[in-house]
């Protein structure tokens, strides 16, 4: 131990720092189930990585007494560290500190992070735990608040930015994690809105709790504004450091290869018979994901929300890759509003981070109605068909049953820079289902038909005979190959790696402008 009195006087001021709003307020934290700021730090990064800045920094403000109550590092803690060896920048606000309010140093530091993230080339990594805004520094709060927004904008397609909300987010605070990539929340201890219940039964009269108006469960499954929902602090964030391994640190970098010991050139035989005999049956698209991709591990997203489609990460090969797949298990695969949406965004992020495509197609169109229509289906489909139109990644698409109408033109096919389109035999590529072509077709012969029933069973037999295969699509060259299936993984993979240097661009301009 030193005797040097400004080294003795530098330990106290770092040990001040480490206790942020005191004992107390630490035990009131814990009580709830909740970890500290530094303790979530400690808890997500390499043990021993994390290098805190700003730790002597302390509010400007004087006014309703708080020139009485200034403590270092005020109420968020930044740095910087390693997460499975690789740098990310980290701020994580301190509840026990002014209720981890949001002000002007507390802007100014989440900004200097963000701003160095983007220098860098690495992940910005949000821990949330704040009450909103500190109503003591007035409008200096709000323009911190619009500060970091800026820097989550400009950040966003250049680094992974990813939010963990572990206590209330509220008001105008919603909108920085709304921003970015990724949003995690904990059941239970953390919740987000607008505007709280409180607020609701004054304006509209609705007797509603915390939890239902915008816990974890409530975002994770209704509004979507959650990707994953875990059940504890710590299952958070290893989802997170599991989320980072399949992303690249930035837009110029490729994702991580991780090599497996899962054959390349394995064929699965079960895939051979996972397709029902019935084209009205459903069955599950994960078991197809989890027997093509390595040793079976899929990462999915947003796994409650919008479940017709499935998204998520897994790899090829050792390639990171994103996965888009129609769910037959969920009705029937349909593309509608939420559906679209979800995939929209996805296939986005996919694209500004450089992580190849792959679909698997089992649509049987978009979801009738008027509800969906009045609710604008056709902007959202078009959002969908936007994304994977301006996606140059490499993009790998496989049929395994049903692509009807206008959502086989959107699932990735060849029309739309598809790179390698591949098909199951059994797939049925045509502009709607057998049933609804033949009665379009031969409304007046069926209408005369001695034995209407018969006569349709014949047509549609008929009809599915001539369209409802991949070789008339093949015979056009929108298909490149039909495939066994039990080959699926080989071929994907042997089409990944042909494709690893591709380079693909779109016409120069400041932006496009999806229909959002």
């Amino acid at each position: 131990m030193s005797d040097n009195p400004k080294i003795q006087r530098l330990r106290e001021l770092k040990a001040q720092a480490r206790l942020g709003g005191g004992d107390k307020r630490i035990d009131q934290q814990h009580k709830k189930g909740r970890l500290t700021a530094r303790e979530r730090i400690d808890l997500f990064l390499d043990k021993g990585s994390f290098r805190e800045v700003d730790a002597f920094v302390m509010h400007r403000t004087h006014d309703f007494g708080l020139d009485q109550n200034q403590i270092l590092s005020d109420s968020v803690v930044t740095g910087w560290g390693t997460a499975n060896g690789r740098l990310v920048y980290i701020f994580a606000q301190d509840f026990t500190v002014f209720g981890g309010s949001l002000g002007e140093v507390h802007a100014e530091k989440i900004v200097k992070i963000m701003d160095m993230a983007m220098k860098s080339g690495a992940p910005v990594i949000g821990l949330n735990d704040s009450g909103g805004a500190r109503i003591q520094e007035g409008v200096v709060s709000l323009g911190g608040y619009a500060d970091i927004f800026l820097r989550n904008t400009l950040a966003s397609g250049v680094v992974p930015q990813i939010s963990v909300i572990m206590g209330p987010c509220a008001g105008g605070a919603v909108y920085s994690p709304a921003l970015t990539d990724f949003i995690f929340m904990v059941r239970g201890s953390s919740y987000m809105f607008i505007t709280g219940p409180n607020v609701v039964k004054t304006v509209t009269h609705e007797e509603v709790t915390f939890e239902e108006l915008g816990g974890a469960d409530v975002h994770a499954e209704t509004s979507g504004v959650c990707h994953l929902a875990a059940d504890s602090e710590a299952d958070a964030l290893f989802l997170v450091r599991e989320l980072l391994s399949y992303l690249p640190q930035n837009n110029m970098e490729d994702a991580p290869f991780i090599p497996s010991q899962d054959d390349p050139l394995r064929r699965e035989e079960k895939l051979d018979e996972i397709i029902p005999d019935d084209p009205s049956k459903p069955y599950d698209i994960k078991e197809v994901i989890n027997l093509i991709v390595d040793d079976g591990k899929f990462f999915e997203t947003q796994p409650a929300y919008a479940p017709n489609i499935v998204v998520g990460f897994a790899r090829l090969g050792g390639h990171s890759i994103g996965i888009i797949a129609n769910q037959p298990a969920h009705l029937a695969g349909v593309l509608d509003i939420d559906s679209s949406e979800k995939a929209a965004r996805f296939v986005r992020f996919c694209d500004a981070f450089n992580i190849p495509i792959l679909t698997l197609v089992d649509v049987p169109g978009f979801l009738p109605g008027t509800d969906q229509e009045h609710s604008g289906i056709i902007r959202s489909g078009a959002k969908l068909l936007y994304a994977y139109c301006e996606a140059t990644v490499p993009k790998l698409t496989l049929i395994t049953r049903k692509a009807y109408g206008g959502a086989y033109d959107v699932m990735s096919s060849k029309h739309i820079r598809g790179d390698v389109n591949l098909a199951w035999p059994n797939a049925e590529l045509a502009v709607m289902g057998p049933d609804g072509a033949v009665e379009i077709i031969f409304r007046k012969e069926l209408a005369e038909a001695e034995d209407p029933v018969a006569r349709k069973a014949e047509l549609v037999a008929d009809y599915r005979e001539k369209f409802a295969n991949p070789y008339v699509a093949a015979s056009r060259g929108y298909i490149d190959d039909v495939i066994e299936p039990s080959d699926s993984r080989p071929r994907l993979i042997n089409a990944l790696e042909m494709l690893t240097n591709k380079r693909d661009t779109n016409p120069p301009k400041k932006h496009g402008c999806i229909p959002l």
